[in-house]
């Protein structure tokens, strides 16, 4: 079924076709109801929440995919616009104020991995011009910027990014 938006959009751009409709022309009324509500809580409760596990249901309610015993902090900030391409593996401890971002300006949504007993350290931010993976039981230092894979059992630091080797 298409939206009423998608109708108006074709209506006022002749020459384009359903793949030339921006994403938010093709959402319905409910659809972007949910999404202001969505948006609500991914922004300003589940982030501001005390209470872990109610944070971490908030979450999850919004559509992210966050495996079992896994520790989200405070002021974390999940892109809301790409609920599906974040997946959080299982014992997964990411500290407080990490921010992720899907997308950019002209860039695609990509996937976001962090896959099982995974460290994310404090402040820092994991930006996806590809798609990215943490791998499992990878650590990334506090305040660093990740903008490439990370792999498994590999330490990273650093803005952007670099695997410090184990001494």
């Amino acid at each position: 079924m298409k939206s009423i938006l998608t109708h108006i959009y074709l209506k006022r751009h002749p020459n384009a076709t359903e793949n030339d409709i921006p994403y938010w022309y093709r959402r319905t009324i409910i659809g972007e109801i949910w999404h202001m509500i969505r948006k609500k809580i991914c922004v300003v409760w589940a982030p501001n929440c005390a209470i872990t596990p109610l944070r971490i249901a908030l979450y999850r309610l919004c559509g992210f995919k966050i495996g079992k015993g896994t520790f989200i902090g405070m002021k974390c900030y999940l892109d809301d616009l790409g609920v599906d391409k974040v997946i959080i593996g299982n014992n997964v401890t990411i500290s407080y104020g990490v921010y992720f971002a899907c997308h950019g300006v002209n860039q695609p949504h990509n996937k976001i991995i962090i896959r099982d007993n995974a460290y994310i350290g404090m402040r820092a931010s994991i930006i996806a011009p590809k798609d990215i993976e943490i791998g499992e039981g990878a650590i990334v230092g506090a305040q660093t910027l990740v903008n490439k894979s990370i792999p498994a059992q590999q330490t990273a630091v650093g803005v952007p990014c670099r695997i410090i080797e184990k001494k």
